[in-house]
């Protein structure tokens, strides 16, 4: 009875207990940076490590429309504001373009405009020799081609000597007016005044010239006369004399020298502008041959050498500096 009657002993748990330090282990050249110890399963960490997907930071794709609008939000703008200004613009320069097109296409051909300046540096320097040394040049007709369609029309410059071109009367212009900016700068009498004066001087003797060529031809009823640029282009070789004129006056070289290259450059662009407008006053095409009598080609030869002469009287306007 007294065995029954006894309690039981406690229960004693064991208390775990854990050591306060554990060594690293060495390092081995598989691991060289040591063992990790997990808290978890490691070959779960490892999968769910490489399993993981890391996709790349996002990149707008940009739109071939809108990559080269500015950023007009720093000048106080909204996008709305400056893709409504930029619409109305492009609207008015296309608008203006056609205006151009439909009113003034006949008055400035464009088209004629390449042709002249369709030059190269062999050009250049072969059609400055023959402005300044006309004498043995021949032959003096311009050279044609027939087109794609079939019609024809006349070389470029590139291609033909002969053919007239806006790029030397350009150039000869600009040079003109600095040549005479500076003679008048070495005489101590420059003013920004004679820029615009020599600039103006130019324009109205190639405009003088122009118009004697125009009303000639139309009184001698000249048929399919040259084109209004290739008769300006005519015109603008006289500075290329002129400028070698000026040149001779830079260098003091004397009064009898002075007259001397101004009279030679006056024969040179007076022949090199006689054997020129031939083409356009007596031109030597087959449908032209019987159409001019012997009375109307005299008129006709004598207002060549009446265009001739006269470039003594501009070229002694354009010296005067």
């Amino acid at each position: 009875m007294s065995y029954y009657s006894r309690s039981p002993p406690p229960l004693q748990h064991p208390v775990p207990t854990h050591p306060a330090f554990i060594p690293e282990p060495p390092s081995t050249p598989a691991s060289p940076q040591g063992y990790q110890r997990f808290a978890s399963s490691p070959p779960n960490q490892q999968y769910a490590a490489r399993t993981q997907y890391n996709p790349p930071p996002f990149q707008p794709i940009p739109n071939p429309q809108h990559q080269h609008i500015p950023d007009f939000a720093a000048w106080g703008m909204n996008d709305t504001t400056a893709q409504f200004g930029m619409h109305l613009g492009q609207t008015a320069v296309a608008a203006g373009q056609d205006y151009v097109q439909k009113n003034f296409a006949g008055m400035i051909p464009v088209t004629m405009l390449k042709h002249h300046f369709n030059v190269s540096n062999s050009y250049v320097m072969h059609k400055l020799q023959l402005v300044i040394f006309p004498w043995r040049h021949k032959p003096w007709t311009r050279k044609v081609r027939r087109t794609e369609a079939g019609h024809t029309e006349w070389q470029p410059p590139r291609d033909d000597i002969n053919s007239p071109d806006l790029y030397i009367p350009l150039m000869a212009l600009v040079t003109y007016i600095l040549v005479a900016a500076l003679q008048t700068g070495l005489q101590e009498r420059f003013h920004p005044q004679i820029l615009g004066a020599c600039a103006t001087r130019a324009l109205v003797v190639v405009l003088l010239d122009f118009l004697f060529v125009q009303c000639g031809c139309y009184l001698l009823n000249v048929q399919g006369t040259g084109q209004v640029v290739d008769l300006i282009a005519y015109g603008g070789y006289k500075f290329v004399g002129v400028i070698l004129t000026l040149f001779a006056g830079l260098l003091s070289l004397g009064p009898t020298i002075y007259t001397l290259v101004f009279v030679y450059a006056f024969a040179a662009n007076a022949l090199f502008i006689l054997r020129s407008l031939r083409s356009v006053v007596l031109p030597d095409s087959p449908a032209n041959v019987g159409t001019v009598n012997p009375a109307s080609r005299k008129r006709r030869i004598t207002f060549l050498f009446l265009e001739a002469v006269l470039q003594i009287v501009y070229m002694g306007i354009l010296v005067r500096v």
